[in-house]
């Protein structure tokens, strides 16, 4: 975080102005059926929950130790303290806001210590999850929406702590996931989503009690389950055009859903799976999903593919080129002379988005890539605008279009796990404006034929 002024004026008519606050709040308030008069009470969520009735709760957990609201409500409370802590002087009680119970995992607030701090938030969200476990009505589903990238690598495969934490709570606790679905929850003009590959996306957790009869399945028939299940929720994602970097916390959500449907997942030698070792074979059989697609493309492009991976756009001797075109049954002059690969005294190197043919058409190209026609999108949404890219996502058919946006979910993955950020911008974009791109193609197919007559 770091500390600025917001320079907005609230008599004017652009963002953070008075009538738009207020005309936000109406809308709520003519969307939303409520008939019932509703109460607001503080409350801390890790003590017991006393409520009326059983209630359908929903809820948006703290991310782990990503952003100290504390902190950050200081700014604010000491202001709201002089102007209405009269009027509520239960919440204005303290002089600062108190921190010592958040439940965030801040080492500093334990000397340092990560550990600690660590089994402070685990604790806090598991007394949390049961207390809405009690307080829930079982007829409808508890909802919980999340959004944590933070991920690093162990030895059993790439996870992420935050969602570690918060599914072991509600796991534990007796949960079972019934449902999930990305929800985009965050403007992409955001300070935070400014040149980077910010998550759009919270994944909504649908959450209902798991039946005590819940029986209990092998290491071997989860992974089983994984492989027959995750694809086709992986497909109605990548369908409903969630971005590239939504996808990886996105697919947590049906890969958790066949975990915690059974009471244990039992490991070989008999002790129960973890929450973690769950996360990490989920985010490997996403791997293998984008890595069966590259059976769809042509041999170029999976040679293009696997020489990215290894050297980006970067020189590379020509022999590794030659052995590489070998297995993928291709031919480096082939690919030359396809338009897409430059080499010369004995080097070899895909070419970069900006030398490629700016007259280049799908239906002109003699030799056509999957490849090329994704990096001729980017190309010409970068350099041209949504027009011009457009114009050429309506040369492809819709084959060669769901291929091409397969590639793009592909290759952001495979930048972002080696780092490359800005490169992978590039592909995530061009999914972001994929169906503002359908839409105009579709329009510009349209009045093709009129233009023809007229002609």
């Amino acid at each position: 975080m770091t500390w600025d002024f917001a320079e907005g004026n609230p008599f004017s008519d652009s963002s953070g102005n008075f009538g738009s606050m207020i005309e936000w709040v109406v809308k709520v308030l003519h969307t939303v059926d409520a008939r019932v008069p509703g109460y607001v009470e503080q409350a801390d969520a890790a003590e017991l929950i006393h409520l009326r009735q059983p209630a359908c709760i929903s809820t948006d957990p703290p991310y782990y130790d990503n952003i100290g609201y504390a902190d950050l409500s200081d700014l604010f409370y000491i202001w709201l303290r002089h102007s209405i802590g009269t009027v509520f002087p239960d919440l204005f009680a303290t002089l600062l806001v108190p921190k010592a119970q958040e439940m965030i995992a801040s080492p500093y607030r334990f000397d340092g210590d990560k550990e600690a701090a660590q089994e402070f938030f685990e604790d806090g969200l598991f007394k949390t999850f049961g207390n809405i476990f009690k307080a829930s009505d079982p007829q409808y589903p508890a909802t919980v929406y999340y959004a944590f990238k933070q991920a690093e690598a162990s030895d059993e495969g790439l996870v992420s702590t935050g969602w570690e934490t918060m599914l072991d709570g509600l796991v534990r606790t007796g949960f079972q996931i019934t449902g999930t679905w990305p929800l985009r929850t965050e403007l992409s003009n955001r300070m935070l989503a400014s040149g980077t590959n910010a998550l759009a996306s919270s994944v909504v957790l649908a959450c209902r009690r798991r039946p005590k009869d819940a029986g209990m399945i092998t290491r071997r028939d989860f992974i089983g389950a994984l492989q027959t299940e995750l694809p086709t929720a992986l497909r109605l994602l990548q369908r409903g055009n969630i971005a590239p970097v939504d996808l990886a916390q996105a697919s947590i959500g049906p890969g958790m859903a066949i975990f915690s449907r059974y009471a244990q997942v039992v490991e070989a030698d008999g002790s129960p799976m973890s929450v973690r070792t769950a996360l990490a074979l989920i985010n490997q059989a996403l791997d293998e999903f984008l890595a069966e697609q590259e059976g769809e493309y042509d041999g170029d492009t999976r040679w293009a593919l696997a020489w990215f991976e290894q050297n980006a756009f970067d020189d590379a001797p020509f022999g590794d080129a030659e052995t590489l075109s070998k297995a993928k049954n291709t031919s480096v002059g082939g690919m030359v002379e396809a338009g897409f690969l430059h080499a010369r005294a004995g080097k070899v190197r895909l070419l970069r988005r900006e030398e490629l043919d700016e007259e280049w058409t799908p239906a002109g190209d003699r030799r056509r890539t999957v490849w090329e026609d994704v990096q001729q999108l980017i190309r010409a949404l970068d350099t041209r605008g949504e027009d011009a890219a457009a114009g050429i996502l309506s040369q492809l058919t819709g084959a060669e279009a769901e291929s091409a946006r397969d590639l793009a979910y592909r290759l952001y993955t495979l930048c972002e796990r080696k780092g490359w950020a800005q490169e992978a911008t590039a592909y995530n974009g061009l999914v972001v404006t994929w169906p503002e791109l359908q839409r105009r193609a579709h329009d510009l197919a349209a009045s093709a034929p009129q233009q023809d007559r007229l002609l």
